[in-house]
């Protein structure tokens, strides 16, 4: 029974929490889909967890500005990649800094896992999308909105697809469709047809609830989970750091 986490960005405290209800409930494989840094006020930290604790772990857009560039990023983004990185080459233990950094250069942009320990389904996972793995976004207003987008990123995948990015928590079917949680009593079970999971955020929930959120996938369906972690002392630690917007801080108490 594996856990699927993701866009961390750096909050040590919902990280923590996650990673407690994820033991408490005897899990021991745990998948990371990206994001571990940018934006919050901890990246060595969760680095160092996630690479302890996360069988295998996605690139996300922002491990990738950090190690890179960050392109297309507003400007609290950018300065928080930018204060990421200085943070991360700023730690006074050069094994540790090495470590970090190769550790971020050698994560894989997708993932097939072993459809054996997955109850015969074949699994992908990436960051944005089947198309484009890093950065490309799927929001819930696509199926309507845009729904080439999604058929296009049904053509890419077989069987089940685990993604993160934007921070909206659901399941994309092929017609196409976007079931929420709260649709399902946080339960989707799963069958013979394609369906593309959005897995939420851990650090930074985007849907109007403040709670860290992950996924587990237990025999045949999909279960949705939300964790109370302390926000007040995320938003204190990014407040304390004037290169981190205070936005960053405010947008956590609202889950937005």
């Amino acid at each position: 029974m594996p856990a699927f986490i993701s866009d961390i960005h750096s909050n040590l405290e919902a990280l923590t929490a996650v990673l407690a209800d994820i033991d408490a409930r005897g899990i021991q494989r745990v998948i990371c889909l990206g994001d571990v840094i940018g934006y919050g006020p901890n990246p060595r930290e969760c680095l160092d967890l996630i690479q302890q604790r996360c069988s295998d772990v996605i690139l996300g857009n922002h491990d990738y500005a950090t190690l890179y560039e960050p392109t297309r990023f507003n400007y609290g983004a950018e300065e928080a990649v930018f204060w990421t990185r200085a943070v991360l080459e700023a730690d006074p233990d050069p094994a540790a800094v090495a470590r970090r950094w190769e550790f971020i250069g050698s994560l894989d942009i997708r993932r097939v896992l072993d459809d054996t320990a997955f109850n015969g389904h074949r699994v992908l996972t990436v960051h944005g999308s089947p198309r484009r793995p890093v950065n490309e976004y799927l929001f819930p207003d696509d199926v309507f909105n845009t729904p080439v987008k999604i058929t296009t990123a049904f053509e890419r995948f077989h069987g089940v697809c685990f993604v993160g990015h934007t921070h909206l928590p659901g399941v994309f079917t092929g017609e196409p469709e976007f079931i929420s949680p709260e649709d399902t009593d946080g339960v989707f079970r799963l069958t013979d047809e394609k369906v593309l999971i959005n897995v939420g955020s851990v650090g930074q929930p985007r849907d109007r609830d403040p709670r860290a959120c992950y996924v587990i996938l237990e025999e045949g369906l999909i279960r949705f989970l939300r964790v109370e972690y302390d926000v007040q002392a995320t938003m204190e630690k990014i407040r304390a750091i004037p290169e981190l917007d205070d936005y960053l801080a405010v947008r956590l108490e609202d889950g937005r």
